[in-house]
């Protein structure tokens, strides 16, 4: 019997990689990378490192063999066929062990690094209020048939794809959806629950006339930047399409007096009143706060994309 030492490095390989995405959902912190409508995938994706490195044990150990199996023997004369694939028991050169290198150092940072909640200075990498004004800039250009029509490419799910452990909270009828925002247009008062935030944030932002003067809650961390005045705070949340590598900064511009003295990524539960403001020639919701608090970061601090699912 012969032991194959890089097979048996490739399956502690897979095992890690299974036991870090079962760590992950364990300590719930799938949340933290991807929106929890692709957990299924996820585990589905754990499943099948397992699978393999139920395969790859197979290979560790072998029974040696006496002559080359791609050897053939005619007559006096022998010939061998050359293969270049490696089956394991190659030398282990320096190419190998950057190729292992760069396969195990995403394992090695998952478990000993803590997962970090993305904040303003990704925020500030992302373009921060410029991103902010391009939103508007891009609502207001489109008609709300056009938004419609955008909307639906991209939030829509088909009731048979749709999968209830993972989306329920998630996923709204279109009718459902419909009455949701026109609940926004006739309330006097707009609460924005993690639910609904980016889309009522998208209506707000395509006719800000219609809901001047209006009351509003919302919770979020504090975004600062060169341009804006002393009383002037950007609060911001972060909305997560598919993963974190997709995310996108959406907030308002607020006004509040102690703004000056709040630090960032300091998390605020405010209500105010809606107005029309401005930013570099652009015009854009601004909330003047009325009453904050500060808070602690939420357990689950990412937003996600209400799907309508078409029956």
């Amino acid at each position: 019997m012969t032991f194959h030492i890089q097979q048996a490095l490739r399956a502690l390989i897979l095992l890690t990689f299974t036991l870090f995405i079962f760590k992950l959902h364990v300590t719930g912190e799938t949340a933290k990378f991807i929106n929890p409508k692709y957990e299924g995938l996820s585990q589905s994706a754990a499943v099948i490192f397992l699978l393999l490195f139920i395969v790859q044990l197979t290979r560790i150990w072998s029974v040696k063999e006496t002559h080359h199996p791609h050897c053939q023997h005619d007559h006096e004369e022998h010939t061998c066929d050359h293969h270049h694939h490696d089956h394991g028991d190659t030398p282990f050169t320096i190419k190998k062990l950057v190729s292992y290198s760069i396969i195990v150092f995403p394992l090695l940072t998952g478990f000993v690094l803590p997962a970090k909640i993305l904040d303003a200075s990704i925020a500030d990498k992302k373009g921060g209020m410029a991103i902010l004004t391009s939103q508007k800039q891009t609502t207001s250009g489109e008609s709300s048939e056009q938004e419609e029509e955008t909307q639906a490419k991209e939030n829509t799910v088909h009731e048979e794809n749709a999968e209830p452990n993972n989306l329920e909270q998630n996923v709204l009828t279109k009718e459902e959806y419909d009455q949701l925002t026109q609940n926004l247009s006739q309330s006097s008062a707009i609460v924005m629950d993690d639910k609904m935030f980016a889309a009522y944030y998208d209506e707000i932002n395509m006719n800000i006339k219609a809901f001047k003067g209006k009351q509003i809650e919302l919770k979020g961390f504090v975004y600062k930047e060169d341009g804006l005045n002393q009383n002037q705070a950007v609060l911001s949340r972060f909305l997560i399409t598919h993963c974190v590598a997709d995310s996108s900064i959406i907030g308002f511009l607020t006004e509040f007096p102690e703004a000056l003295t709040v630090n960032e990524d300091t998390w605020i539960e405010a209500k105010g009143v809606l107005d029309i403001g401005s930013y570099n020639g652009t015009e854009l919701p601004i909330i003047r706060i009325t009453h904050w608090t500060q808070i602690n970061e939420p357990k689950e601090p990412y937003l996600y994309p209400i799907s309508v699912k078409i029956m």
